[in-house]
């Protein structure tokens, strides 16, 4: 069922989202997009919406995007069956180039036409691309699997000073010209702290960190790096939330101010996020000095 506002009620929600604006202004927000929030059409449209409204206030917004399910779509299509080591693909030569043709291709440049469509301006990049992520072979297990080793991130600074809103796919290489597939959560935890970002923005399938996985109730709004060790200890934070939280801890150490791992099914969580005081996930900060 449709809700009517009524055009006091408008103004009323503008001007509480006032302070917030404010805030993040001329700021980088680093978003990372992926699960089910980019497979569903309907929430694909509204996190682009989020992401040009942003941008059209003056945030300076990074959009990293990965891409697995349409990887393994073609994969499949292709003949060959995509295969899993410790939650990471593995990828062979034929796979690497699949991996580069999926997101350096169609998602990339979809996701730039989508934005350009809501109005933003936007340009898309692979890591490829001025060799904006440098990487290495992480395992000979997984093949071109990568481990991020430097950031060039004078391209993303281009385009953010030029007034585009920059969509990076997460595509690696090295000196030799070696192509790598790079995890998108690494990747955005690298970017944004080269970027010195304000904010990094998870987007994952579930609500954030939940003291009990089961139950979407026990969200927990907000934890220091301190507290974050302690829920590791305690099996709070496990399975695959650890490598998301691991990721969240790179971006901290690396100078993003601070992270939310959110949940990305939830419409126009972006805008919640970052223009309400409920937000809409786990706040992740450094301890107080």
């Amino acid at each position: 069922m449709d809700i009517q506002f009524s055009n006091a009620q408008r103004a009323e929600v503008l001007t509480q989202a006032l302070p917030y604006i404010k805030r993040y202004v001329g700021k980088i927000v680093v978003v990372k997009y992926g699960g089910n929030a980019m497979v569903n059409e309907q929430l694909k449209q509204q996190v682009m919406e989020d992401i040009v409204l942003l941008w059209l206030i003056g945030v300076k917004v990074v959009l990293v995007h990965g891409g697995g399910p349409e990887i393994s779509e073609l994969m499949k299509k292709l003949g060959k069956q995509p295969q899993f080591v410790d939650g990471l693909r593995v990828t062979d030569q034929e796979t690497v180039d699949i991996v580069q043709m999926v997101l350096a291709g169609k998602v990339n440049k979809t996701l730039v036409n989508l934005l350009e469509m809501k109005g933003g301006k936007a340009v898309g990049l692979s890591g490829m691309d001025g060799r904006l992520i440098e990487a290495k072979m992480k395992d000979e297990r997984l093949g071109f699997v990568g481990e991020v080793t430097k950031i060039h991130i004078g391209p993303v600074h281009d385009l953010l000073d030029k007034g585009y809103i920059p969509v990076v796919s997460t595509v690696g290489c090295d000196r030799q010209g070696n192509a790598y597939n790079i995890n998108g959560d690494t990747a955005a935890a690298h970017i944004a702290g080269a970027l010195n970002a304000e904010r990094l923005i998870m987007m994952t399938d579930i609500a954030g960190i939940l003291r009990d996985k089961d139950d979407p109730s026990t969200l927990i709004p907000e934890i220091t790096l301190s507290q974050a060790k302690e829920l590791y200890a305690s099996g709070v934070i496990s399975g695959g939330m650890i490598p998301k939280v691991d990721c969240c801890v790179t971006a901290l150490h690396a100078g993003v101010k601070n992270v939310v791992i959110m949940d990305g099914r939830v419409p126009h969580s972006i805008l919640m996020e970052l223009l309400t005081n409920e937000g809409a996930g786990t706040w992740i900060r450094r301890d107080e000095a």
